[in-house]
């Protein structure tokens, strides 16, 4: 019997630890039903993975996050919210910017960013490791990357924080939020309206610069096109690395001998990093609208249809990782879902895996153990987002 059987993704009780649920409906609902919010959701590994490499069936340009999914597609700009072959063409475009070269070059940054953040905190006792370090550090690389004006990173870092202000009942889809984005899309285009007169060696730069030939001759992005893709890219970059080093942060002080290895052998943590995203996704759910009627596991779904794509529970399900719910540095697996899959695979995964890395070694660097002070942590949760928002430790 499903009949006690809930899930949806605003309930912050059932957020706190979802994995039983997850676990009922990977074992008895596969395709579960919401009709309070109208939506199905896919919550084994296999069902996940499809869905994501099928855009044509299942179509992101309605808006991936539940309480912006409608009937119509959105128009907005964003490339997150396109389908192929429109999505191809600005994901070559913005690639075209986004290079393996101009990330590669980050590491020596990187690196500096986190012993500003991180010696500091050496003597002091404790402090708040997602506040004080996670959450900086990408806004600071993300700034110093697309060519923010040192002048202008700390306005701009604030920025971005009001950018993922919560309010009661409303979520994300608040005035707050709202202001901040139009404010960071207008900084950026003018940026970008700048860089279009002087040229400079950054992502912005970049983004106005890129071009490719097409059948129709060249296609440039838009001023408002290569705006929307750096607040894209600050939004996402930001948010979810900050996640992920909480997420390890508090998985290592649960785990002090594996915590032990990783500081004995830093080769580990790229590994460890890995197991981090498939044991906790900062992002753990991804919204599709079906574009024709599907059947899946004998249950009928209409066209258009609001699916939701557990990647979080993807990563725990026991039919593709042995022992799932164990979180084992030393795990060896293929994949996860955790950046997604097919053609809306996170762009900044390379990005997010080298912060990641970094930071996990310079923080064991100089305190291979400390103590999530839990009577004083505070969660985030967003209907798209898990994790921390404050994780006090004592060092």
């Amino acid at each position: 019997m499903t009949d006690d059987l809930y899930w949806d993704p605003f309930d912050k009780i059932i957020d706190v630890d979802p994995y039983p649920v997850w676990r009922r409906m990977r074992d008895e609902a596969p395709v579960y039903r919401n009709d309070k919010f109208d939506f199905y959701a896919f919550s084994r590994h296999k069902d996940v993975d499809e869905a994501l490499v099928d855009p044509a069936t299942y179509s992101s340009a309605h808006g991936t996050v539940l309480e912006l999914m409608g009937p119509e597609p959105m128009h907005s700009g964003q490339i997150i919210f396109m389908d192929p072959p429109t999505h191809t063409l600005m994901r070559v475009l913005v690639s075209r910017a986004f290079t393996p070269r101009r990330i590669a070059a980050l590491e020596d940054h990187i690196r500096q960013v986190c012993a500003e953040l991180l010696d500091h905190q050496v003597g002091s006792g404790g402090f708040d490791y997602v506040q004080d370090f996670a959450a900086p550090l990408p806004s600071l690389v993300i700034s110093h990357l697309i060519g923010v004006n040192p002048e202008d990173r700390e306005e701009i870092r604030q920025t971005i924080d009001q950018t993922f202000h919560i309010e009661e009942g409303k979520g994300m889809i608040n005035d707050i939020s709202f202001a901040a984005q139009i404010k960071l899309h207008t900084y950026f285009s003018e940026q970008i309206d700048a860089r279009r007169r002087e040229p400079r060696d950054d992502m912005m730069t970049g983004l106005a610069q890129a071009e490719i030939t097409t059948d129709e001759g060249t296609r440039r992005l838009s001023t408002s096109e290569a705006a929307d893709f750096t607040n894209l890219l600050v939004a996402a970059g930001t948010e979810t690395v900050a996640r992920l080093l909480g997420w390890a942060c508090d998985l290592l002080d649960s785990h002090p001998d594996q915590r032990a290895d990783l500081a004995a052998d830093t080769s580990l943590v790229p590994n460890a990093l890995e197991e981090t995203l498939r044991y906790e996704a900062p992002s753990p759910v991804q919204g599709r609208i079906l574009t024709r009627d599907v059947v899946l596991h004998g249950t009928e779904i209409p066209a258009k249809s609001r699916i939701l794509l557990l990647t979080a529970s993807a990563g725990r399900d026991e039919r593709k990782y042995p022992d799932a719910d164990r979180y084992d540095v030393r795990r060896r697996f293929d994949s996860h879902v955790s950046f997604g899959h097919g053609p809306h695979f996170c762009l900044g995964a390379s990005l997010a895996r080298m912060e990641g890395r970094i930071a996990l070694e310079e923080t064991l660097r100089r305190f291979p153990t400390w103590q999530v002070d839990r009577d004083r942590l505070v969660r985030l949760h967003t209907s798209t987002v898990r994790g921390y928002e404050k994780l006090p430790v004592i060092v």
